[in-house]
């Protein structure tokens, strides 16, 4: 069975300070580096054939952090695919040199959800100033949308249609896929795969640096993370 893996990237800067983040483009923090080392650890035996991560730059960190502790000796590999002169520049010519290359996309659809005013935002501090009701609904509430911004059924709408159409074609063909990307849009898609109602959905909390596993052979079945890999150990 092809294996896909969700990894929510370590903890930024921003996460440390408690500040809304959403598409304001902040590196990982320290403990987010640490974060995606083990994370990297905890998925160095599974061969992935391909990688999605979004614009971030959070998400791209972690790919490379956690596919620097890889055993299957594959080197990630950025596929400027929106630019057909860098794809061009960029060829690889030897084979040899290809084959322990893994593609990795980038898409915006795999992006945070974009907290629109409230970027920047210390959360403790909006808290205080809107109220607790207030405060829920925007942040934790499925169709609850902050000022200029996206709720999570709006991320939904752009994270699951991509997944669809970009990452279950390589899982049909038998190949393992690593997804590196944020709380909310990972958040959509466990919704998807998992069938979860709203009223779930706003309950599930995906830790930094923590990966997921799924089982695909038509349907989806979580697997524990620290037993798909030993598996591939072995």
């Amino acid at each position: 069975m092809a294996k896909l893996v969700l990894l929510r990237h370590g903890q930024s800067v921003w996460n440390q300070q408690n500040l809304f983040t959403g598409w304001v483009d902040i590196p990982l923090s320290e403990q987010g580096i640490e974060e995606a080392i083990k994370a990297g650890e905890r998925i160095a035996y599974i061969p992935f054939q391909v990688i999605y991560t979004s614009t971030l730059i959070r998400a791209q960190l972690t790919t490379v952090l956690a596919m620097s502790r890889s055993r299957c000796k594959l080197v990630p590999c950025m596929i400027h695919d929106y630019d057909p002169k860098f794809l061009s520049m960029a060829k690889v010519y030897d084979p040899k040199s290809a084959q322990g290359l893994v593609p990795v996309y980038t898409h915006a659809d795999l992006n945070e959800r974009m907290y629109g005013e409230l970027q920047g935002l210390n959360k403790e501090a909006t808290l205080k100033k809107y109220g607790e009701e207030q405060f829920i609904k925007w942040r934790r509430s499925y169709r609850g949308q902050p000022p200029g911004g996206e709720s999570l059924e709006m991320t939904a709408q752009r994270s699951i249609p991509f997944f669809k159409k970009r990452i279950i074609p390589h899982l049909e063909k038998g190949e393992n896929v690593l997804v590196s990307a944020h709380g909310n849009s990972l958040r959509s898609i466990v919704m998807f795969l998992e069938k979860l109602s709203e009223e779930e959905v706003v309950k599930l909390e995906i830790p930094t640096g923590e990966p997921l596993c799924y089982n695909f052979s038509g349907s989806w079945q979580r697997e524990s993370v620290d037993e798909c890999n030993q598996k591939f150990k072995k």
